[in-house]
C-alpha cells in the first residue's frame, strides 16, 4: 500500500497531513540537525493529538513504515546533496507554484517549528549561519505564498516571476546545504 492509498481512505479524509505536506514535514524533519526520534514528531501529521485516527493497527502500522521509508530516503539525500523536489512539485504559470509545491512548503515550515530550538541553538542570530538558515526559510516562505512575495517584491521595484523559478530551484541546493552544515555543527559540539 502507498502513502497516496492511506490518505485516501475515506475514514481518513482530512485526518492526516496530505501528501505533499507530508513530503515537506518529513524533509523537515530529515534536514534537522539533531535527529528527533519518530514518536517525537509522528503525532503532528495528525494533527498533534495524543491517538493517532487510525481504526486499524496495521493500517497505522503500513503508514509508519512509509513515513520512516520517505525519512530513510530523504536524509541521506540531504546529507550527500542529491535530494530533489517531489516530482509533484513543480512550477506553474497561472499559480506560479503548483498547489504541491506550496503544500510542500507549508509543511516543511510547520516541520521547521518542531526543530526550531535545535536550528537556533546551533545557528544563533548574528552569526553566519544564521543567514543561511534565513536564506532557506525566507526562500520556502516565499514558494508557499507567491502572491504576497509578488506585491512585496513589486513594493520595493523588484518586477518579475524569473525570480520564483531561480528560488524553486535553487531549494534543493540550499536544503542540502543547510542540513550538511547543521550535521557539521552538531558534530562539533
Amino acid at each position: 500500500m502507498t502513502l497516496e492509498n492511506i490518505l485516501s481512505l475515506p475514514e481518513l479524509e482530512g485526518k492526516l497531513l496530505n501528501e505533499a505536506r507530508t513530503q515537506g514535514f518529513i524533509a523537515s524533519m530529515a534536514a534537522a540537525p539533531n535527529i528527533l526520534p519518530p514518536e517525537e514528531w509522528l503525532p503532528f501529521l495528525w494533527g498533534g493529538d495524543e491517538v493517532a485516527p487510525f481504526s486499524d493497527g496495521e493500517q497505522l502500522e503500513n503508514y509508519i513504515e512509509l513515513v520512516i521509508q520517505m525519512w530513510n530516503a530523504f536524509r541521506p539525500a540531504l546529507l550527500d546533496g542529491t535530494w530533489e523536489w517531489p516530482l509533484t512539485c513543480k512550477l506553474d504559470d497561472e499559480d506560479i507554484v503548483s498547489i504541491q509545491t506550496r503544500d510542500f512548503c507549508e509543511g516543511m515550515l510547520q516541520g521547521w517549528q518542531l526543530a526550531r530550538d535545535d536550528w537556533e541553538t546551533i545557528m544563533p542570530e548574528q552569526s553566519e549561519d544564521n543567514a543561511l538558515l534565513g536564506g532557506v526559510l525566507l526562500s520556502l516562505s516565499m514558494l508557499y505564498d507567491p502572491e504576497t512575495s509578488i506585491s512585496t517584491l513589486s513594493e520595493q521595484g523588484i518586477e518579475g516571476l524569473e525570480q520564483f523559478e531561480e528560488i524553486f530551484n535553487a531549494i534543493p541546493v540550499m536544503l542540502c546545504g543547510l542540513t550538511q552544515r547543521g550535521a557539521a555543527l552538531v558534530e562539533q559540539q
